[in-house]
This record gives structure tokens, C-alpha cells and sequence, in this order.
């Protein structure tokens, strides 16, 4: 994790300097990423969440050593050194069971910790700040911190088993809850300077009292809310002005910086904005699978200009959606029940629920269906040029192949450069500019 503490360093000196993290386990977004950092020849950041990837599977099927390996699969394949895979568990804790007392789900976010490290993710975030069954709502300060002293206890003890470089640590979590926001975003609220100070000196104190002095300068980032948020159709947009206290707060803190959620969608000059403002770890998840689908959606629309009874693949995803409604229902609610609206939801959400379908083994079929005939035949310009317009003015310069798979990476790494762009102080992305 040098390449983490020295970003930090760097930051604190004066430079705009920054990294995204890409929270996705999908595989084509995961191989934009490595491809894009193979051509600007940068490290790429990859985090799992704790529903995602855990020792029983999550909702990836992935332990995390199975992650690690998916994940280095990939970038072997696209000629990135292992050491410049860095990884990453978001929201390390209790999180998935907090339905069960705190005592039992401790113990199972004990064996989570554990696995992650010892499996070579070396960015933790810990994260205790779910009340588990019994627990008061919300948990005091000081039990938060607590129990994420006690993880980072076992993260050094696994790490100190395992070998390698030791962890960095993120603490702090003023996010929504995993699948969106739950609030009226016209009155999101920005972390206040008293927050982020409590919170420090909370998990400084916790950490001391169980003798972990020597991880606290490995406390890389503190998770904040700068004021930005996305819902299903909205996006809150980062303003500078009303952080300036929270930005300047940080300044007094040497080894920290602050750690930004939720920035999907934001446009290039406020990423741009938020790292210059010390938010220097951008996180990206549904933004990517969003640019995916979209993709998608738009080859389907070619397909059926081009031959009219091809692979039906949004029907084929929406009816897998219809007969599966777990990962939507209780996110896309109207008062209506209008399933036109609900459809429409499916599809076009900012948070993108449609993300949790893509490995179903119906849907991939209809993909591979979908793939198959636009490689066979690819697309005629003129489709390219109506429907993704991008890609065709890469593919007419020659920067681009007129391949499917190509297609589609390419829709996801442009919004990837966005994010290079920022962290590299750059607040305009080259839109044209492909990595293939």
C-alpha cells in the first residue's frame, strides 16, 4: 500500500492528487478498468463490499480470496502486474448480519476481516456503525469505534500471518446504506467540521486503547458526506462552497484525507472539485454498470434495426427482473403500482438495481446471444453513429475496433478517464480519447 501512503503524502504536500476506487464485480467493468490503467500506466483500485464478497459467498457467490483471484485473472490477461492491482474491502464489518445480536455478528465480521487480509486486500474500511439486533439506534461514537479497533486488531494480526505490506485503514461512514439514498436529497447535508472531529478522535482513542498507536498513521482517509448523493432519477451536485469548512478541516490532520461515496454521476469538473478539495478516494460503483447498461441497451437497439428477431435481450432481462423482484421491489415503489413506471424503473434508475442480474444464467445467455450476432455482423456505421455516437467517432478515427465487446468496455472507461482526470488534476476529461 506505499503506492496508497505515498498518494496521501503527496496530497498533503500541495498536490491535487487523488485515486478512484471501482466498486464492481462485474467483469467487463473490471477489464475497462485494468485496461484503462494498463494505457495511463497507473495502479487500478478495486473494492469489494461486504455484501458483495464474504465468507459465505455473498451476493457474488466470491469469497475473497476468490475475488482476489477473479480480479488478478483479469489483469493478467491485460498485461497488469499483480503489484499494480490494489484491493480493497468497503464497509468491513457487521454490516451483512446486522439482524443477528452484536456479539454473533462481531464474530462473523472477525472471520470477514481475517479472510479479507489474508487474502491480500491491504485498503480496509471499517466500518461499524450498523446497530445489530439490541443495539441502540444510531450507536454512540464511541461503540462504533470500538468495534473498529477490535477489526483492525484482527487486521494486524492477519496481516503479521499472512506477510506482505501492511493494511491502510479507512474509518468513518456518513453514506447512505448500500442500494441508494433514504433521504430527501434537497436537504443532504454535509458533514460538519465537529462530525469529522468526533469521529477522528473516537476511533484515535479506541484505537490507543488496545494498543494499535502503530496502525493509527497506516488511517489513511475518513468516509464524509461532501454533498453529493444520487437517487433514482436525481443527482446532487457538488458545490464547493458549502464544504469549505469540512475541506479546511482535514488541512490539521497530517496523515488523513477524506474518502467521498455516492460520486457517481457527478460531472468531471466537480470530481475534479472534490479532490482538489481534499477528497482525494473517489468511489464508483452503479455509475459503471449504468455506462454498461446503457451500452447494452443501445447494441439491442442496433440488433433489432439490424435484423429484427434477434436475441430479445431486454425482454429477456426484464422478464428475469420480473420473475426475481428481490433486488428491485423494495427500492422501486410507487403509490400507483404503475408497472410501466416499475419497468421504466428497472431500466433507467440512476441506482441501478439491474446490476444484481447481470450474472443470472438467463440473462448471460441472452447476452451471449446478443454479442454473438453483432460479431458475426458488426454494426453498419451508420447504427453506430445513431445510436452510440461516442464510439463511433473513435471507430471512424480507427481508435476504437467495431467489436462488441470493444463497444462496451468503451462505454464504462469513459466514464473511468473522468475519474483519471480528477485524480491527476485534470478537470476536463478528452472524451474522444480511447484505450484499446
Amino acid at each position: 500500500m506505499d503506492y496508497l501512503l505515498n498518494l496521501v503524502a503527496r496530497h498533503k504536500a500541495g498536490e491535487p492528487a487523488g485515486i478512484h476506487s471501482v466498486c464492481s464485480a462485474h467483469p467487463l467493468v473490471l477489464e475497462a478498468a485494468v485496461e484503462t490503467a494498463v494505457v495511463r500506466g497507473l495502479p487500478v483500485l478495486v473494492e469489494a463490499t461486504s455484501n458483495q464478497v464474504n465468507q459465505d459467498g455473498g451476493y457474488t457467490g466470491m469469497t475473497p480470496a476468490a475475488f482476489r483471484e477473479f480480479v488478478y485473472g483479469i489483469a493478467d490477461r491485460a498485461g497488469l502486474a499483480r503489484e499494480h492491482v490494489l484491493l480493497g474491502g468497503d464497509h468491513l464489518g457487521p454490516n451483512a448480519w446486522q439482524h443477528e445480536p452484536a456479539e454473533t455478528a462481531m464474530a462473523k465480521a472477525q472471520v470477514l476481516i481475517e479472510q479479507y487480509v489474508t487474502a491480500g486486500f491491504r485498503k480496509i474500511h471499517l466500518d461499524c456503525s450498523m446497530s445489530c439486533a439490541g443495539d441502540p439506534v444510531p450507536l454512540p461514537d464511541a461503540v462504533v469505534a470500538e468495534r473498529a479497533a477490535l477489526l483492525c486488531g484482527v487486521a494486524e494480526r492477519a496481516w503479521r500471518a499472512a506477510g506482505g505490506e501492511p493494511p491502510v485503514y479507512v474509518v468513518g461512514t456518513e453514506v447512505p446504506v448500500p442500494g441508494g439514498a433514504h433521504e430527501d436529497l434537497e436537504t443532504l447535508s454535509v458533514t460538519t467540521p465537529a462530525s469529522a472531529a468526533a469521529t477522528i478522535a473516537a476511533h484515535r482513542a479506541a484505537f490507543g486503547a488496545v494498543g494499535l498507536d502503530a496502525a493509527w498513521p497506516r488511517v489513511i482517509a475518513l468516509v464524509v458526506q461532501p454533498g453529493v448523493e444520487f437517487d433514482h432519477h436525481k443527482v446532487i451536485d457538488y458545490v464547493p462552497e458549502n464544504a469549505v469548512a469540512l475541506s479546511r478541516f482535514i488541512d490539521r490532520e497530517p496523515t488523513l484525507v477524506y474518502e467521498a461515496h455516492s460520486t457517481d454521476y457527478q460531472t468531471p469538473a466537480n470530481l475534479a472539485a472534490l479532490v482538489r478539495d481534499h477528497f482525494a478516494i473517489l468511489k464508483v460503483g452503479p455509475g459503471l454498470t449504468f455506462a454498461l447498461r446503457e451500452t447494452l441497451w443501445a447494441l439491442a437497439d442496433i440488433e433489432d434495426e439490424m435484423f429484427g428477431d434477434g436475441s430479445d435481450f431486454k425482454n429477456a432481462v426484464l422478464e428475469v427482473m420480473r420473475a426475481e423482484p428481490d433486488y428491485w421491489r423494495k427500492y422501486y415503489v410507487h403509490a400507483d403500482g404503475d408497472p410501466r413506471r416499475i419497468r421504466f424503473d428497472q431500466q433507467f434508475s440512476l441506482s441501478d438495481r439491474i446490476r444484481y442480474y447481470w450474472p443470472h444464467p438467463a440473462v448471460q445467455q441472452a447476452q451471449a446471444r446478443l454479442l454473438a450476432q453483432l460479431e458475426r455482423t458488426p454494426p453498419p456505421l451508420t447504427l453506430l453513429s445513431q445510436y452510440l455516437p461516442v464510439q463511433y467517432a473513435a471507430v471512424r478515427d480507427g481508435r476504437l475496433p467495431n467489436r462488441p465487446a470493444d463497444l462496451l468496455k468503451e462505454g464504462v472507461a469513459r466514464v473511468l478517464r473522468q475519474y483519471m482526470d480528477a485524480c491527476a488534476g485534470r478537470g476536463v476529461t478528452k472524451e474522444l480519447e480511447t484505450c484499446w
